[in-house]
């Protein structure tokens, strides 16, 4: 039996059997739901995944092809496996087409020219890179912005067919986005007002899309391709491995025997998963199978249950050390190491868990909710002493990461190291073949100068330290399953990036970014001088027309991050938002690095905010709670996450890494303000504090808390005398119910 067919048999018929959560994923998780294909097909398949992952991981460790060979055989595999998985339309209906007789493996014929047209287009580029005499094909420079017949029918086809696999795995909203760009792109001059352009001819259009350095075969494949694919892979194979078990484990001791517990579980281990999964579904399914059943038989309704999971599962694409895809653009769009990117989101993210779990607590206090018995916590030395091992090639990952080579190179550490903790076993001779190819590899590296004598013995020290592992060895065909599950889902981050490349081409070609960041700005300033002398007390001003403009345009761009996020990845949007955000915040003197993670959060925030929340929506099927309802729940536990990015705009000193300079003392202030202000939020939402509060006070700790994210005196006093009504009551209210009880 499964772990958690045996937790029903031993009296927890909550937890949802391993079958269950396999459905609730595939619903939720766009990797996960894929097509049925006959066995022999799904052996191919499994052979050329598995063939994916192999390119992938040895190029990491021994060195990249040109990069128009690379993101070739990356979209060529794309293209493979998403039209053999992924349907034409994967909804039952009017529109689904019907299975006819015309299939190969249960994969329709049509689909398999798709893929053959696909695979000739992404090859096609490497192909012809350095010209084609036969077919009278000049060398690549020659054809940049003037293309011939080969390369517009093979650029057509690419965008077309990429445009495709990003609607079968994302859905319809990204496609359409996109088309509303080209548009744009070519019928420039028929936009009204400041949006207007003399366009771009097709044929330009085409080549600029088509070949490397910007369009389809941009930065974004190329961080795909190189980097993002490598973590997904790390993180599946780290899960199977049983890092992420030693991580729920460990989370369940500290936080489980106090008020709430499950809950605070929930949230804790929720942090440490996030440091290896960049996806919220899987975060979402994997930590909450366990911790909302236990929330809901300790008394949490089913759907605040579930929205604590999703907020705090929400937090794995921002949580460090390894984020989600799009903090991998972000380091190469501001062209600073990935490391800068990861300390950058140390405080950003603590303030999220701080906001989540203060509600968590808050709540437990208001229901009296009290922590888990004794009896039902792992015990500490048990856990460490089984699984002490799977730590090892995250440490590993770590160290290469934080010494300057690059995040592929860590990857493939990481990942090498897995495969030796896994499946090596000192008592299993023929086993030990995985750590001594690592061996060999490290030393190869270290004779070559790749590597310095201190990693050279850490590695080696950790490989042979991990074939100790007392766990239960991993055979090939298990570890090959993960490897496939891992390319799988990596397949619909990888057609968003190559989607999202026309976005950023069409930007790049019109420079549309601009132009409604100006637009933006403008509007911004022209409602601040309204707005002004509304707010100004006489010679009392609190806030400046350029306070009031700032705010408005973060305002501005957070709804739309949020409105555009309604189904589309956190990558997509994230790429598509900060092309307008970065010029419209430059205006405003926002450091580059704060207007960045200033749209990636309140991407994220997308994820948890209704109507389409797909993170809730997965915790409301392993709660049994309204879907809806419990993204309502999510989206209020996730306040921390609304309300971090305006005070890093405000004080970007909390990024640490920010151009204008680390200042300790003025950091000390400035996060005291802003955890009390998550704090101030977070007892609003649950009308607790040290007794139940009635709206009024609730009323005065939200605006209270507000205000306390924006860093300044003035504004900290504004909020305290705000919130000092209310905490007056809070103190009274208690004394006299400590009185009753006396």
């Amino acid at each position: 039996m499964t772990d958690t067919d045996v937790s029903k048999a031993e009296g927890n018929p909550d937890r949802p059997s391993a079958e269950e959560l396999a459905e609730i994923e595939k619903k939720y998780e766009e990797g996960a739901n894929t097509r049925q294909v006959t066995p022999v097909a799904g052996h191919v398949l499994k052979v050329v995944a598995l063939a994916f992952a192999f390119y992938h991981y040895i190029t990491a460790g021994f060195g990249l092809p040109a990069d128009h060979w690379h993101m070739g055989w990356h979209l060529a595999g794309l293209f493979i496996l998403t039209y053999a998985f992924f349907p034409v339309f994967r909804t039952k209906g009017l529109l689904a087409l019907k299975p006819g007789s015309a299939r190969i493996g249960n994969i329709p014929i049509y689909d398999i020219v798709l893929m053959v047209f696909g695979v000739a287009a992404s090859l096609y580029v490497g192909l012809a890179w350095r010209g084609l005499p036969v077919l009278g094909i000049e060398e690549q420079t020659f054809r940049m912005g003037n293309p011939n017949q080969y390369d517009i029918f093979f650029g057509v086809v690419l965008i077309v067919l990429v445009l495709d696999i990003a609607r079968r795995t994302l859905g319809w909203v990204l496609p359409l986005i996109i088309c509303v760009f080209m548009s744009y792109a070519l019928f420039g001059p028929y936009f009204p007002g400041l949006l207007q352009h003399p366009g771009v001819k097709f044929n330009t259009f085409v080549s600029s899309m088509y070949f490397p350095q910007e369009g389809i075969f941009g930065v974004t494949l190329w961080v795909v391709s190189t980097i993002v694919f490598h973590f997904v892979l790390f993180g599946v194979i780290a899960q199977r491995t049983g890092l992420g078990q030693l991580f729920i484990d460990n989370a369940t001791i500290l936080a489980g025997r106090y008020v709430g517990g499950p809950a605070k579980v929930s949230v804790v281990s929720s942090a440490f998963f996030g440091t290896i999964s960049g996806s919220s579904v899987a975060n979402t399914v994997s930590t909450g199978a366990l911790t909302i059943p236990n929330m809901k038989r300790l008394g949490y309704p089913g759907h605040f249950a579930g929205g604590v999971e999703a907020a705090s599962s929400a937090g794995g694409q921002i949580t460090p050390p390894i984020m989600g895809a799009a903090a991998f653009i972000m380091a190469e769009f501001l062209q600073v190491p990935y490391t800068t990117i990861v300390i950058a989101a140390i405080f950003p993210a603590l303030l999220h868990y701080v906001g989540v779990f203060a509600v968590v607590h808050l709540m437990a206090r208001r229901l009296n909710l009290q922590g888990m018995k004794k009896e039902m916590l792992p015990r500490f030395a048990e856990v460490w002493r089984n699984g002490w091992a799977n730590i090892i090639p995250l440490v590993g990952l770590l160290v290469v990461l934080f010494s300057g080579y690059t995040p592929f190179m860590s990857a493939f550490i990481g990942i090498s190291l897995l495969v030796v903790v896994g499946m090596s076993r000192w008592r299993e001779p023929l086993t030990w073949i995985y750590a001594v190819a690592f061996i060999v590899f490290v030393v190869w590296k270290y004779l070559g100068g790749g590597f310095g004598l201190n990693m050279t013995v850490l590695l080696i020290a950790g490989t042979l330290i991990g074939i100790f592992n007392p766990q239960q060895r991993i055979k090939i065909p298990e570890m090959s399953d993960s490897m496939t599950q891992g390319v799988k889902y990596a397949l619909a981050v990888g057609a968003a990036s190559a989607a999202v490349g026309i976005v950023v081409g069409v930007i790049n070609t019109t420079g549309i970014g601009f132009r409604i960041g100006f637009m933006v700005t403008q509007g911004a300033g022209t409602l601040a001088s309204d707005l002004y002398s509304m707010v100004s007390l006489g010679s009392l001003n609190i806030f400046s027309v350029e306070d009031l403009q700032l705010f408005l345009s973060l305002v501005f761009i957070a709804i739309a991050c949020i409105l555009m996020g309604a189904g589309i990845p956190t990558t997509a949007l994230y790429i598509m938002l900060v092309s307008v955000a970065q010029p419209a915040l430059a205006q405003l003197g926002v450091p580059p690095i704060a207007s960045h993670m200033f749209v990636l959060y309140y991407g994220v925030v997308s994820e948890i905010t209704p109507p389409v929340c797909t993170s809730a929506y997965a915790a409301a099927a392993i709660a049994n709670s309204n879907p809806f309802r419990t993204g309502i729940s999510a989206f209020t536990l996730g306040l921390g996450k609304v309300v971090a990015p305006m005070a890093f705009v405000y004080a970007p000193v909390l990024l640490f890494v920010s151009s204008t300079g680390f200042d300790f003392i003025e950091f000390s202030y400035t996060a005291v303000s802003c955890i009390a202000g998550v704090i101030a939020l977070s007892a609003a939402v649950v009308g607790y504090w040290l007794t139940p509060m009635g709206f009024i006070w609730r009323l005065l700790f939200a605006i209270g808390g507000i205000i306390f994210i924006a860093p300044s005196i003035k504004a900290d006093i504004t909020a305290l005398l705000i919130v000092a009504p209310a905490v007056i009551s809070q103190l009274l209210a208690r004394k006299k119910l400590q009185t009753a009880i006396a």
